[in-house]
């Protein structure tokens, strides 16, 4: 939190630094740097902060989540393959016990059978699947509302 300003982490893992290049038809066309960019719009017009960050490493994601625990007031994350096997961001997200939105840009459950299950879900506060880049948008939007709701 700067002058009493909510910041949000918003965290992106493993190829998505790729989208706009890898797969369209489950990724879409938009960059990771058009999505960063239609976030800080939006959180400049509803009084939050963001803080955009990708990686391709777990323990980069992980070290993330533990810096921001205390001067963030939420996460959003697509942990990206990370998703369906990392019990190291389980675990980091559950210890710091911040409302956690976990974002996917297609639909999970309707994809490959690995990628139906998330170890992420069980400690998020919310998931939005399947909604391409706007997504990541109601995710903010709904975690700025129950921030503000929540005091």
């Amino acid at each position: 939190m700067v002058n009493n300003v909510v910041s949000v982490l918003v965290l992106n893992g493993p190829n998505l630094n790729l989208l706009g290049e890898r797969d369209p038809g489950h990724y879409g066309t938009a960059k990771l740097e058009d999505i960063n960019r239609d976030l800080e719009k939006l959180a400049s017009r509803i009084g939050v902060e963001v803080i955009c960050r990708q990686s391709n490493h777990e323990g980069v994601l992980i070290d993330l989540i533990h810096e921001h625990r205390k001067t963030c007031g939420g996460i959003i994350i697509n942990p990206g393959a990370l998703t369906h096997y990392s019990y190291a961001l389980h675990d980091a997200i559950e210890a710091v016990k911040l409302p956690v939105v976990e974002v996917h840009l297609s639909d999970i459950h309707s994809r490959e059978e690995w990628r139906r299950k998330s170890v992420i879900t069980p400690v998020a506060w919310k998931v939005i699947s399947g909604k391409g880049p706007a997504g990541y948008l109601e995710a903010l939007e709904q975690l700025a509302l129950y921030l503000e709701e929540s005091g």
